[in-house]
């Protein structure tokens, strides 16, 4: 992946980006495929003006390719302890939060899973801290076996693995890998990932890709919006994508667009992201990328969510916690991650999708029917 972005500099980016003009736009918009160089022209100042075009064409690629479906999935977190001082993070060793740090034990977890199970969800993401010490991989495979038990599909969102470490989890009956790589740009990478293996920028970029050489179904990849330039963040994370497309060819291949909107006191967010340019990232990463899944969380506030179903959404969280035990066990009593801002009940999020004119999917896939899943 490296010498895909060593190919596009951020010097080069911008000034692709600055020199777009209104002919530029309309050029683009006037052809029915696209490449990544496009982007460059959809991403710009001029593309502005031509948002609601692009919605257009964004919403027909996406009924095209996913039809008129939602899938939903809720992140179940199992330890809010972390070695890693990212600056931007409420786990950060460092970050000054004194409130609760745990790991669940395994009965933890199975009360967690069946809380979320009752609610309907079959599709969960569990997800750690930075600490391979305190949370090892061999505790993360024994999550999954639990989740297994309680949903048909599990993913994972922890520190970077081995292949190895993804090839056993996969081989158990880990569906999904999500891993962002925060930021691009290795001089800010290297400014807000302080201590920790996580501050190795070249292990963590290639952690996706060893997920789907392990033979991981489902790769999800993103920059956190706010830590550098969005233009150029989500840019070389589209070019990620379109690379594994291109070398995981086997794997289904998302993007999502985590914006930071809260942060430690010590982390005066760098280059907030507005709400129409999060919305012109994600149009002009649909029309680059119409086979790509798009993820939004809960992070954003319910009516802006409401909007952007049409946009090119294909699966949200609903209902979500980011403490460790905060579905069925303890409430609001342990450290977050960061602050929530949709707080509906999945059902009520359901009930949303379904006004929108789409259908809330809680299962799309039956290991059953998978030829690599391997036999009881």
């Amino acid at each position: 992946m490296q010498s895909e972005l060593n190919k596009w500099p951020a010097e080069t980016i911008r000034d692709r980006i600055e020199s777009a003009t209104n002919s530029d736009v309309e050029a683009v918009l006037a052809n029915q495929d696209h490449t990544i160089d496009d982007m460059l022209v959809l991403l710009s100042p001029a593309a502005e003006r031509y948002l609601e075009p692009m919605a257009v064409e964004a919403q027909r690629l996406t009924r095209w390719h996913f039809g008129r479906t939602i899938g939903m999935y809720v992140p179940l977190y199992l330890s809010n302890v972390c070695g890693a001082d990212c600056t931007y993070c409420g786990y950060a060793v460092r970050s000054g939060n004194k409130e609760k740090r745990i790991t669940l034990t395994e009965d933890e977890i199975r009360c967690e899973c069946a809380t979320l199970s009752g609610m309907g969800f079959q599709n969960v993401l569990l997800l750690t801290g930075e600490a391979p010490k305190a949370v090892p991989v061999d505790y993360i495979v024994r999550g999954v076996e639990i989740a297994l038990e309680y949903f048909p599909s599990v993913s994972i969102e922890v520190y970077s693995l081995d292949e190895t470490d993804y090839a056993r989890m996969t081989s158990l009956g880990l569906e999904g890998v999500t891993l962002y790589m925060e930021t691009y740009d290795r001089a800010t990478y290297a400014d807000v990932h302080l201590l920790g293996e996580k501050a190795d920028y070249d292990y963590r970029l290639n952690a996706i890709e060893r997920a789907g050489r392990a033979g991981t179904r489902r790769l999800s990849v993103g920059a956190l919006l706010g830590l550098f330039d969005w233009r150029i963040d989500g840019f070389w994370a589209a070019l990620h994508a379109h690379h594994l497309q291109k070398t995981c060819w086997q794997s289904s291949i998302a993007v999502s667009f985590p914006r930071i909107l809260h942060a430690p006191e010590r982390y005066p967010i760098a280059q907030p992201v507005s709400d129409k340019h999060l919305v012109q990232l994600m149009l002009a990463t649909r029309l680059v990328l119409p086979e790509a899944g798009f993820n939004v969380s809960t992070r954003e506030r319910p009516a802006f969510r409401d909007r952007l179903i049409p946009l090119g959404v294909t699966n949200m969280s609903a209902g979500s916690s980011t403490r460790p035990g905060g579905y069925g066990l303890y409430g609001e009593e342990t450290l977050e991650q960061f602050a929530i801002e949709d707080n509906r009940s999945p059902a009520e999020i359901g009930d949303v999708i379904q006004k929108a004119g789409y259908e809330p999917v809680w299962k799309d896939f039956d290991r059953a029917f998978d030829s690599t899943n391997p036999s009881p």
